[in-house]
């Protein structure tokens, strides 16, 4: 989601081993927070994206630095 809005299924095809339930559960608990803004662009068949918020971009720099350490130090 940092380069932009992603609907759901884009976002399952990327997570490859976390199940939709579990996708569709962490996305209502960052939307709840203020982190992610769930639109609905199509009613029939159903489609939604998701995009990272001005609070959820901040986060974005936090990530990476976490990332960049877990590397350095082959945590996983």
């Amino acid at each position: 989601m940092k380069d932009g809005p992603v609907r759901f299924n884009d976002l399952n095809r990327m997570l490859g081993g976390a199940t939709k339930k579990m996708i569709d559960q962490r996305l209502k608990e960052l939307e709840a927070r203020g982190m992610v803004l769930r639109t609905v662009i199509n009613d029939r068949p159903i489609a939604v994206t998701y995009e990272l918020t001005e609070l959820g971009r901040s986060a974005l720099y936090i990530l990476e630095d976490l990332r960049l350490w877990s590397e350095k130090y082959d945590i996983r």
